[in-house]
């Protein structure tokens, strides 16, 4: 038998049906309304922000135009400025060049005695004393110094000055290239409009960027860079005025000095010379007495050896005859005679011994004192040849300097050599210890 089925769920009744399409019916109403609304809101909103991005635009690029004016009047401001201190740093450049060249001439004395007291100090041991050459030397350096302080001076505010005006010429420069990139950047943003191709959204375009300053700030920042752009142009010229009346009076009085010291110099080198011929000679004694005392040590040790064997054979022949039989071991006058030899022997070799160790020691002290005279020729020899390395450097006062070649000492082995034979010996030795 069939059964009816229903669908499983909520059943409504006829009045909720009609109760939900009045409802319907009145929600769609009040959205139309609310719709009308809107729309007549939007419109009016339409036209008042029409009107407002207008007048907004035509106002900012008013302000555009003013901004590139002011910010174009200090660029040509700048321009001006930047002609005139790159003129003043060419003509202190200048002047600083012409006190440089007056203080050329002093220069290289200055550098040959420094050298020269430089090659002194590598002297050693005893030879490195505060003789006369040294003071003299360093007479002639502050001499030197003393010719040259007010050029230098001179010099040295010049290129202080220079310094300022190159960094009053770079706060310029760098002020003028702000201006250019911000008149660029104006005239950019100036020639935008609505129908430009590169407009986009930004994010946060109305952040105030880190570094930002007042209107006020800029305007005095350009005015002081003005103002201390000429005020270093007014001291770059009167100290133009003042190194050029220095240069005009200053005077080399350094030939009296030059003349001391090398008279100093040639005195001091006869003196090693001297001295070097000196310890010469005593090594050469020295050495002789060394061979024989030497030849002298070889004979002893020889009559040493002789003794010992001698010593040997009778202290053989003694023992020997301990070994006879019954009455034949009796002390004959062999026995004392073996004995006697025996006790002569032991002697002689003591006393050859002590002779031996005595010659030993006083030849070890002769080559204690060959090492000492061979050391301060060493000592002297160093110290000719720097004095001779001075003599061939100070050449270089007499002579321009471009034109100069310095003569070659015994430690190249080459070139012609300018000392006497004692000197080349002493150059020899030094090379060899």
């Amino acid at each position: 038998m069939a059964t009816l089925s229903e669908k499983p769920g909520q059943r409504y009744t006829v009045p909720d049906w009609h109760t939900n399409s009045h409802l319907i019916s009145a929600d769609a109403e009040r959205q139309r309304s609310a719709s009308h609304r809107v729309r007549q809101e939007g419109r009016i909103l339409r036209n008042e922000t029409n009107n407002q991005a207008k007048w907004d635009e035509h106002d900012n690029r008013t302000r555009l135009a003013e901004r590139i004016n002011s910010v174009n009047r200090w660029k040509e401001t700048l321009d001006k400025c930047l002609a005139d201190i790159d003129a003043e740093i060419d003509a202190l450049a200048k002047v600083k060049e012409a006190a440089e060249c007056a203080l050329q001439a002093k220069n290289l004395p200055l550098d040959v005695s420094i050298e020269c007291l430089t090659f002194r100090e590598s002297r050693r041991a005893i030879d490195l004393v505060r003789d006369p050459v040294s003071e003299e030397l360093h007479k002639e350096v502050n001499v030197i110094e003393k010719a040259k302080r007010e050029l230098q001076q001179k010099v040295h505010e010049a290129f202080e000055q220079l310094c300022l005006l190159k960094e009053a010429r770079q706060q310029l420069s760098s002020d003028h290239r702000d201006k250019v990139e911000a008149l660029d950047i104006d005239r950019s943003c100036l020639s935008l409009s609505v129908n430009s191709p590169n407009i986009s959204f930004k994010v946060n375009p109305t952040r105030v960027p880190s570094g930002s300053i007042a209107s006020d700030e800029w305007e005095r920042y350009s005015q002081c860079n003005k103002e201390r752009a000429e005020a270093e142009m007014k001291a770059s010229t009167l100290l133009r005025e003042a190194t050029l009346l220095a240069i005009a009076q200053t005077n080399n009085e350094l030939e009296a000095q030059r003349v001391a010291t090398e008279f100093a110099l040639r005195k001091r080198i006869r003196d090693l010379d001297r001295a070097y011929d000196e310890l010469k000679w005593q090594e050469k004694n020295t050495l002789e007495e060394i061979a024989e005392m030497e030849e002298d040590i070889r004979r002893l040790e020889e009559d040493l050896r002789r003794k010992i064997q001698a010593l040997k054979v009778a202290h053989t022949r003694l023992e020997t005859r301990t070994v006879r039989s019954n009455m034949e071991l009796c002390r004959d006058q062999v026995q004392y005679g073996l004995t006697d030899e025996l006790h002569e022997l032991e002697g002689s070799i003591r006393a050859l011994r002590q002779k031996l160790a005595e010659s030993q020691d006083a030849l070890a002290a002769l080559y204690r004192q060959l090492h000492r005279l061979q050391t301060d020729m060493s000592y002297k020899a160093n110290s000719l040849v720097l004095d001779n390395k001075c003599v061939d450097t100070r050449k270089k006062l007499l002579v321009p300097a471009e034109r100069f070649v310095p003569e070659l000492d015994a430690f190249n082995r080459t070139g012609k050599s300018s000392f006497s034979p004692s000197q080349e010996r002493a150059a020899g030795a030094a090379s060899l210890l």
